[in-house]
């Protein structure tokens, strides 16, 4: 299943082979996503069999979320010179490869390298290549379709991390990995069949830093990325571990499923009222929403309701901030090379991700779950505060 060196023929945008596309964007997020946003299931038992703090063991989804934002600037830059069904070959043998592995390691710093590079590359490969094919087939109902593309990633948390946990339950974390290595390898290699490479493809990219030259708003998209990632993470890494400290009775991984299930909820309603609100004011409230639900959850002490109710308010927000941000992008740079800006732009998310879960597990270990949830909020409002200085372009010629 390699892709041809000749370019796909051309194909009208928006037409029945852009749907066959979204289809396979939406397959491939919601695998490679509902894999790595089941960790927080994992976090207790490796935590005891390791014998690691919070902290330690936080790195282990810490290193993989760098990993795969990182990596994204890469394998969005090769996607846009090969197409991305390719690289999503690659990515599909990486994470099935890297789960395995860490079904079997000795010590958690093992996993680090086995976990990290294997997921790190999968989900580097099965969500920007992915998303920028899809903006580079889509144009007239562009926002919706990506929308639709990235509501993959909420299915995935709302399908996967509770089987996660009941597999874990039943059977164990090395046994749950094994399952998840299979698991993940065959639903990649169907949406690899569907990972046509788009028409925008034929113009060749300009290189990244031409394209970002003397552009401001790319910083405050980065730097605003970076902060508000490092609250969004802390829900999917600690929320077990928060409800284990308080003895809260409930399901962890009913709660992130319930944020998945939002966050679908807030992928297409932000998708379908961008056009008459604004992308840009859309994106901004998302990060606003986002920072502030950590209010909830700060007075939510033991009561599982009010946990889920921070969980469909989280939920909606990431939802409408990982739909928007595509379509943010597209409109400030164009869909050409756009997934090579597109992963320039997720480096943020993964140092946020590297920062966010280490430093909150020791906040926590130092000072509690409330230290960090203020931290949370914090961080958040220094993100919101930071896209006042992304300005909406003026109309151009469609790209």
């Amino acid at each position: 299943m390699t892709e041809p060196t000749t370019r796909e023929p051309l194909h009208d945008m928006d037409s029945a082979r852009a749907w066959v596309v979204l289809s396979a964007a939406f397959l491939s997020m919601f695998t490679v996503f509902g894999v790595a946003y089941s960790f927080g299931e994992f976090f207790g038992p490796m935590a005891k069999e390791f014998g690691t703090d919070r902290a330690q063991t936080a790195l282990f989804f810490a290193i993989t979320t760098f990993a795969y934002f990182t990596l994204g600037i890469f394998s969005g830059r090769i996607a846009d010179r090969i197409g991305p069904r390719p690289v999503l070959l690659f990515g599909a043998a990486a994470m099935t490869t890297g789960l395995y592995a860490t079904s079997h390691v000795s010590s958690l710093e093992l996993g680090y390298l086995t976990y990290g590079l294997g997921v790190g590359l999968g989900v580097a490969c099965g969500y920007v290549p992915m998303v920028a094919a899809v903006g580079g087939w889509f144009e007239a109902r562009r926002t919706l379709a990506l929308g639709l593309a990235v509501s993959g990633i909420g299915f995935g948390t709302l399908v996967m991390v509770p089987i996660t946990e009941r597999l874990i339950d039943a059977k164990g974390w090395r046994w749950t990995y094994r399952t998840l290595s299979i698991t993940t390898g065959a639903l990649l290699l169907v949406a690899a069949i569907g990972a046509f490479r788009p028409p925008s493809s034929a113009e060749t990219p300009r290189p990244i830093r031409d394209a970002l030259r003397g552009r401001t708003d790319f910083a405050y998209l980065w730097i605003s990325s970076f902060f508000i990632s490092i609250s969004l993470f802390t829900p999917f890494v600690f929320m077990a571990d928060y409800m284990d400290s308080k003895s809260i009775d409930g399901s962890a991984g009913l709660l992130l499923g319930v944020i998945g299930m939002a966050s679908i909820a807030g992928r297409l309603g932000f998708g379908a009222t961008a056009g008459r609100l604004g992308i840009i004011a859309l994106y901004r409230l998302s990060f606003v929403v986002l920072g502030a639900s950590f209010i909830i959850w700060l007075m939510a002490g033991t009561s599982y309701t009010m946990l889920v109710i921070y969980a469909l308010v989280i939920g909606v927000s990431y939802g409408g901030f990982i739909a928007l941000s595509p379509a943010v992008v597209a409109e400030l740079f164009g869909t050409v090379g756009l997934g090579g800006i597109l992963g320039a732009i997720y480096t943020a998310a993964g140092f946020g991700g590297l920062v966010g879960p280490p430093l909150m597990g020791w906040i926590i270990d130092q000072h509690g779950h409330s230290a960090a949830h203020w931290t949370a909020l914090a961080s958040g409002a220094i993100a919101s505060l930071l896209l006042i200085g992304v300005r909406t372009p003026p109309p151009t010629s469609p790209a």
